[in-house]
């Protein structure tokens, strides 16, 4: 049996070693990181007007050429300029009767194309589909050949314009994707197409074309085991079925791939191999239930992408695709919607190989195709893409792009018949409406009947949108049966380098600037927020308190991995004033089946309870890492006990009454206080003032201090205090200058209203004089209400920045609201001092992002007076599409009831300030 196995296997590999494969022949680069150098003509614009070379494949833009346009531009003032290529090559006289086709992957917009003077074919019109003419009787065999392409980057045809320029993006030309001869025998297989389910059938077809008798199909697996094989009599257009059994299955948690060997024979002899990757998995659309694959319902978590690079345009590589789907995974991301036009080849092989669900989209952003050109163009895409597991949905345009004429043929080319959906309308029993606001519809989306997929939501902009209203949106689609999950818009940041302003970065102002990431895939705030709400295996909240018993209560969120599949470990953080002392280990992994729920059992030493914060890092199945939780131990009174180091020993605390305040002097420290309202009006030590002023001042609340007085404590430190007064001075504030040069501030307030935007007190410290700050909290992106998720607790160190997010691109931003401060230290020009808070889950406030609105009140970052703050509650924002209270429950107001000033139930904030050396 073995034997006759091994002799079997044996003439498979001869076979395939003998018959010819297809050879290909690049005339272009493959991507933007190896362009191959053509003569170039630019008919408008920068550099026009003479003969030079470019690099291809490239936007011409990018090379220096021609206009850069946003697609919003007007027509009166878009750059139409055409570029002429030319490109001399040699063909071996051997390839004299074989087929030869000229295939390009992509050219931006009308593209004819000439060899040797001679038209190639008709003119193609559509920037981001391949396609190929047979120039096999217009060479030159073993001479040199002239290739001519003149391309037109605004299109002829006013649908294809509609569909792909007149767009929310940048919009280029030239030949942007790769150019290669293609070399088939004269008997030759193509136009084959692939339908492995999961239950192990396989059904392909192939046409074949000149003289053939037999084709015999192989499928090896990834070990290069052959586990399925056929021959049978070749037909020009023939459909074959195959079966494998028990195949390992397609799934972006398990991308198991497979290859069909089709080798076709003629008189005994091989005379053409093709080899086709693929993935053994099925994928169904229940209505008014889910999307399904491999028997388990789908929640998608994903993410619209385009394909670009600043320095390049459109035009990416392979490495490229690489980066892009392990950043998409790394954010515990499994899906991926193509916007808006079909991907590069090597996006979909990298998708296919390392695991992304892929709705493939032909292009229409808001205007659509006519039928004929659509036509021809869903053809083209579906032969192009249609073998690629990955790809799971095919949608027809985007936005009122889609033409529904066109639906039909999608199944026509397609073995697999996926769905068609189209972005932002209801159909075939999926609604997708973009940008609804949470619990939106009326007898539909959130509250109707069907299956409800947004494949676009939470628009980004600078730093709103995103993770910003995520955890609501989540947790809500998690919990509904009818939801398929989502695609957040967008992937990176569209800054483009402008080649006409000195290579600086520019995203067309704010239209550009709505990635998680930046252009060169700086990493935002968002990225680490969606890292934590998307991670798989869920954590339930749990408070780290006395009694804690290393319990955490796990829910399994993958779709086919089990929980034991993944890694866990714990460390515990002791955090001293000079070093930081770690213990760590392993946790076993909890048997938890997908979906499931279970405990995960952390085997914490005795002393648990001496360390600061216990982390729980979890990594999957290739060692990659889901997410790390923080759990504080300690609180932030103890640690503020720690630092302050309560002792008797100090000097006397002076006092000088003035008629306008009060004037403090303890140790190397000068302080003035206003005698009137008890807020900091200066403060000075040894080497002069320290910048902080005017405070504490209440935000959204009366700053109604008053019978402000001091006095001395048994201690012998001076307390400046202010008198209660349930109608006139309900808001309280408390000095206490300790004898150890410590000074504390205790501050009672009442907000002014129920609903509030944001509460605490504000603090002057001007911008100028800001370097820097190392402090102890959640870390190190700044924080909204409704984006807490994805920080780390710890000792960060911040040097100040003026980064805008989406406008400039050095994170983290060192503006902003930074959550669960404990304490740190202040570096301002020439100065440095201390500051500790008693209070759990205050929000530490560096000075504010640059105010932004828009016509609806969309995206407002909103800060508070002064400079510096220190939070009992904060805002949250809004998106692109969205008002900030339309993101969800965190999105709303901050919401507190004065209880009519009972004093008791009034809001708290204690800080400990250190200003001098001593």
């Amino acid at each position: 049996m073995m034997r006759s196995f091994l002799y079997i296997l044996l003439l498979v590999i001869t076979a395939q070693v003998q018959a010819q494969q297809t050879e290909v022949q690049y005339l272009s680069g493959r991507g933007n990181n190896d362009m191959v150098q053509w003569d170039f003509y630019c008919t408008v614009g920068m550099n026009a007007g003479r003969w030079t070379t470019i690099g291809v494949p490239s936007c011409w833009e990018l090379q220096g050429f021609g206009k850069y346009d946003y697609g919003f531009a007007k027509d009166s003032t878009r750059g139409k300029e055409s570029g002429l290529y030319r490109k001399k090559f040699k063909v071996p006289a051997s390839w004299k009767g074989k087929n030869i086709n000229i295939v390009f992957e992509g050219v931006m917009t009308d593209a004819e194309v000439k060899i040797n003077g001679r038209l190639a074919g008709a003119k193609h019109q559509g920037a981001f589909y391949a396609f190929k003419y047979d120039i096999s009787k217009l060479l030159n065999y073993g001479k040199e050949n002239l290739l001519e392409v003149k391309v037109d980057k605004h299109s002829s045809n006013k649908s294809v314009n509609a569909a792909e320029r007149e767009a929310d993006y940048w919009i280029f030309g030239g030949i942007f994707r790769p150019v290669w001869l293609e070399v088939l025998p004269q008997t030759y297989i193509d136009d084959i197409s692939i339908d492995a389910k999961a239950d192990g059938s396989f059904r392909t077809k192939a046409t074949t074309h000149g003289k053939q008798n037999t084709l015999s199909i192989q499928i090896f697996d990834k070990q290069g085991k052959l586990v399925a094989e056929k021959e049978s009599a070749a037909g020009n257009i023939q459909e074959y079925t195959l079966a494998v059994k028990q195949p390992d299955l397609w799934s972006s948690e398990f991308p198991h791939l497979y290859k069909a060997v089709y080798t076709l024979f003629n008189r005994g002899k091989p005379v053409h191999t093709v080899e086709k990757k693929f993935g053994f998995r099925t994928v169904e659309v229940k209505q008014r239930d889910g999307i399904y694959v491999n028997g388990v319902k789908m929640k998608f978590k994903g993410v619209n992408r385009h394909s670009f690079r600043p320095e390049s345009g459109r035009t990416t590589s392979y490495q490229n695709s690489v980066e892009d789907v392990l950043l998409i995974k790394e954010m515990n991301m499994n899906a991926v919607r193509m916007s808006h036009y079909p991907p590069d080849a090597h996006f979909l092989d990298v998708c296919d190989s390392l695991g992304l669900y892929v709705i493939d989209e032909l292009a229409g952003w808001h205007g659509h195709y006519d039928t004929p050109t659509g036509s021809l163009r869903v053809k083209e895409m579906i032969e192009h893409d249609r073998n690629h597991p990955s790809i799971v949905i095919w949608a027809n345009g985007n936005e009122g792009g889609s033409n529904p004429e066109l639906d039909q043929l999608f199944g026509q080319y397609d073995l697999q018949n996926r769905v068609v959906i189209h972005p932002w309308q209801l159909n075939n029993g999926i609604e997708t409406q973009h940008y609804r606001q949470y619990n939106y519809g009326v007898g539909n989306f959130e509250n109707g009947r069907e299956i409800v997929m947004p494949t676009e939501f939470l628009h980004g902009w600078f730093d709103g949108g995103h993770g910003a209203g995520l955890d609501d949106y989540w947790n809500k689609m998690w919990n509904n049966p009818l939801s398929a999950g989502g695609f957040l818009w967008d992937f990176a940041d569209q800054g483009v380098v402008r080649k006409d302003k000195k290579d600086s970065l520019d995203t067309d102002k704010h239209r550009g600037a709505d990635g998680i990431v930046g252009p060169h895939h700086e990493k935002e705030g968002s990225f680490f927020t969606i890292k934590e709400v998307w991670s798989p295996i869920f954590i339930e909240r749990r408070e780290v308190a006395a009694g804690f018993d290393g319990r955490f209560n796990v829910e399994n969120r993958y779709q086919f991995a089990n929980a034991n599949s993944c890694t866990y470990t714990w460390k515990l953080k002791r955090i001293g004033l000079k070093e930081e002392q770690v213990l760590d280990g392993r946790i076993v992994a909890p048997d938890i089946a997908p979906g499931g729920k279970g405990q995960l059992q952390v085997p914490l030493p005795a002393d648990w309870n001496s360390y600061d914060v216990l982390y729980i890092t979890v990594k999957d199945h290739y060692q990659q890492e889901l997410f790390t939780w923080s759990y504080t131990i300690s609180r932030p009174a103890q640690k503020a006990k720690q630092l302050v180091a309560f002792s008797k020993e100090g000097e006397d605390v002076q006092v000088n009454e003035k008629s306008d305040s009060y004037e403090v002097k303890v140790k190397d420290i000068e302080l003035w206080f206003d005698k009137n309202n008890g807020l900091l009006k200066q403060v000075r030590n040894a080497r002069g003032i320290v910048p902080l002023s005017n405070g504490p001042v209440v935000q959204e609340g009366v700053n109604n201090f008053a019978g402000v007085s001091y006095q001395y404590d048994k201690d012998r430190n001076l307390v400046i205090s202010s008198v209660f007064d349930k109608k006139k001075s309900f808001n309280t504030l408390q000095w206490i200058i300790h004898r150890n040069g410590w000074v504390q501030l205790k501050v009672n307030y009442f907000p002014d209203s129920l609903h509030t935007k944001m509460l605490g007190i504000n603090f002057d410290l001007p911008e100028s004089q800001m370097r820097s700050v190392t402090y102890m909290g959640k870390g190190p992106y700044r924080v909204w209400k409704n984006r807490l998720k994805g920080g780390a607790f710890g000792v960060w160190n911040k040097k100040y920045n003026n980064t805008e997010t989406g406008e400039q691109w050095d994170y983290p931003e060192f503006k902003g609201y930074h959550a669960n401060f404990y304490g740190g230290v202040i570096h301002t020009e020439g100065q440095s001092f201390a500051v500790a808070t008693e209070t759990e889950d205050l929000f530490l406030r560096l000075y504010g992002a640059k105010w932004k609105t828009d016509q609806w009140h969309n995206y407002e970052p909103w800060f508070p007076k002064g400079d510096i703050s220190f939070m009992n509650a904060i805002p949250s924002i809004g998106s692109r599409t969205q008002t900030r209270e339309t993101t969800g429950p965190m999105g709303t107001d901050n919401i507190y009831y004065d209880y009519e000033k009972d004093p008791t139930r009034a809001l708290s904030i204690v800080l400990w300030f250190k200003f001098g050396d001593k």
